[in-house]
């Protein structure tokens, strides 16, 4: 693993920060209910192209996918906002329950039914006319190492495959699921010395009367 002042000259050229979905933003776990009647229909059409290979998502029409998400990294991704940082998510299965909270987290690139990341990776890079140095990657399973290998600052949870961990430049304190993401976009807000204006701007979002 690179030197903590390597990681950090990194993490200061940060622009962007990618996240895995299933063991990154959540604990790996999928839950499979019950879902009502005629409900996400959008979603169930998009699984059902990848049909025939398997592993993207649950095609039901009588259930449906579900996944826990950290409230701390909910608010992560808003202070990343405040910093100036893009995020997104690339992940290989299709759910519903990602894209609802995608929108609630209002994040920027959103990527769900992606095998082959290193290319979708690429994609985003153009669209938001940035260099590969200027992204981060947050992975726990090998199929992220190609994008982990190729941006500029590659990111493993606590929880991830020890493949993962030896190839990246920082390891989280926390786990997938419980805190992770919030890990990630600190160290990288602290790296660019915008962390105590970004927590106070989003207090003050919240708290405007008060002083802090």
């Amino acid at each position: 693993m690179p030197s903590k002042n390597s990681a950090q000259a990194r993490a200061k050229k940060i622009k962007l920060v990618l996240f895995d979905v299933d063991g990154v933003l959540t604990d790996g776990k999928i839950w499979i209910f019950p879902a009502p009647a005629g409900a996400h229909q959008s979603t169930r059409e998009h699984v059902a192209s990848f049909e025939d290979k398997g592993g993207y998502g649950l095609l039901s029409q009588t259930m449906i996918e579900a996944k826990g998400f950290h409230a701390h990294d909910g608010a992560a991704f808003s202070l990343a906002r405040l910093g100036g940082i893009q995020t997104g998510l690339i992940t290989k299965r299709i759910s519903e329950t990602v894209a609802l909270r995608a929108r609630d987290l209002k994040i920027e690139h959103v990527h769900q039914g992606i095998q082959d990341k290193l290319t979708c990776f690429e994609g985003i890079l153009k669209k938001a006319n940035l260099q590969s140095s200027e992204a981060a990657f947050v992975g726990d399973d090998v199929i992220d190492l190609p994008v982990m290998r190729n941006c500029g600052f590659a990111i493993a949870v606590a929880n991830a495959r020890k493949e993962v961990k030896k190839e990246a430049h920082i390891i989280t304190e926390h786990a997938g699921g419980d805190g992770a993401a919030r890990d990630a976009i600190e160290y990288i807000l602290k790296a660019q010395g915008a962390w105590k204006r970004v927590v106070s701007e989003y207090i003050y979002e919240r708290s405007p009367k008060k002083s802090f």
